[in-house]
């Protein structure tokens, strides 16, 4: 097999990194992205700024490929939005690769050549096809190996809080959105309304800030947790200043009265007021109407099209088995993870591999840092360097906050490694 090419499902930053250190070792790769460019999930997201600086979103090898074509880097120390990481740097990387980025094809099914799930042998000697959905039709690649690093994008997850939609969530959909806005072309829609923000992770933070700059906006902050403990979290103490910086000026906003808080809400049912919703807990506490709904409760991985084939899933995150308790947040919110590669990502089905944010499952606090050593220690061992691939190195910046309180409803169990966390008095009583 090792003259058929590896396939990379995804050109997003992870995958066409995927594809650089392939390149690198004299490898093939073909890279499938769904969308119509490279960097497309990226670019739906242009005008949030990112957390990490330039010179932690750039791949080493994609760097030295883009140098071989005269590539002018950015300033290390900017902080880039989602548009410029995607015309600055993804678009001119796809290009740096060719034809070997394939936009457009979306990928349905990945299995062992000739057999189904079930079926155990050939496992071992037979490559993998890869099904592509493209506007001209359906095709077949045959492939050595498969790196997932398609993302969780495409799947957030809903309102309810039981991981399933809410009872009138999907009728509502008009009044409901699964994304940070983006309030210079959409202010229209939120300005002057009284919006609900759900979701306690960075984004949700993003929302709240954003929008209590919009005149006469009336937001309404909804956590399914028992109080606020550290979502703000460790502010100047956070390894990534900017993360930290967000966490206090969200924390600024809410002191203020700027933001209604109201926590303890697992939402149960949408239900239509006029123009307006009205949204109910597990419990039945009915908040007053509201004219938009922003979910930011996080994303999950879609691996419906890799059911035939062989995986080693966690059975709470849906991260590879190895990987899951190392990043799973009922347990630390450090931020650190231990330096994981290759060892950690493969599965019982040969030659397939997840990487980037699929590979975290439904935790956060995934950073392209993580992508890029992924992705350096699965193509060493693709590419039979071993040794390279199990020499894996990874510094995170930690968050600042320790203690396991990641999704609790309540307050962490022990200190950590930091200091305990400061409870905020709320502007709105707990729902009961």
């Amino acid at each position: 097999m090792s003259e058929l090419p590896v396939v990379v499902v995804g050109a997003g930053p992870i995958g066409l990194a995927a594809a650089a250190h392939l390149v690198e070792r004299g490898l093939t790769p073909v890279v499938l992205e769904a969308g119509d460019r490279a960097g497309a999930a990226v670019a739906l997201w242009h005008h949030v700024r990112l957390f990490s600086r330039w010179s932690e979103l750039v791949d080493p090898a994609a760097r030295r490929l883009l140098a071989t074509r005269g590539w002018t880097a950015p300033d290390p120390d900017g902080y880039p939005t989602g548009a410029e990481w995607a015309d600055e740097y993804l678009t001119p990387l796809a290009e740096a690769l060719g034809d070997r980025v394939r936009v457009g094809a979306e990928v349905v099914g990945v299995a062992r050549r000739g057999r189904d799930l079930v079926v155990d042998a050939g496992r071992d000697s037979e490559p993998l096809t890869v099904h592509v959905r493209t506007a001209a039709g359906e095709d077949r690649i045959t492939a050595r190996a498969v790196i997932d690093a398609s993302g969780t994008w495409a799947s957030p997850n809903p309102l309810g809080g039981d991981g399933y939609p809410a009872v009138g969530e999907r009728e509502a959909a008009d009044r409901i959105s699964y994304r940070v806005p983006d309030l210079v072309a959409d202010a229209g829609r939120y300005a002057g309304r009284r919006v609900a923000v759900a979701g306690s992770g960075h984004s949700a933070l993003t929302a709240l800030v954003a929008l209590t700059r919009l005149a006469g906006t009336h937001v309404v902050w909804l956590l399914r947790r028992g109080e606020v403990g550290t979502v703000f979290g460790g502010g100047e103490a956070d390894q990534l200043p900017a993360r930290g910086a967000l966490g206090l000026k969200a924390r600024e906003v809410v002191r203020a009265g700027r933001v209604e808080v109201v926590t303890g809400f697992r939402t149960a049912a949408v239900e239509r007021a006029g123009d307006r919703v009205v949204l109910v807990s597990q419990d039945g506490h009915r908040l007053e109407p509201v004219d938009e709904v922003v979910t930011l409760t996080g994303f999950r991985p879609d691996h419906s099209w890799l059911s035939e084939v062989r995986l080693d899933l966690d059975p709470v995150l849906r991260a590879p088995v190895r990987l899951a308790p190392s990043i799973d947040p009922n347990a630390h919110s450090c931020g650190t993870v231990y330096p994981h590669g290759a060892r950690e990502l493969r599965h019982p089905e040969p030659g397939v591999y997840l990487a980037g944010m699929k590979s975290y499952g439904r935790a956060p606090t995934f950073l392209a840092l993580t992508g890029y050593e992924q992705v350096r220690s699965v193509v060493a061992e693709i590419a039979g360097d071993h040794e390279a691939a199990a020499k894996v190195g990874l510094t995170l910046p930690e968050t600042g906050v320790c203690g396991g309180s990641g999704v609790f409803d309540g307050p962490a169990e022990g200190g950590g490694c930091c200091a305990p966390a400061e409870v905020l008095p709320l502007s709105a009583p707990a729902a009961r």
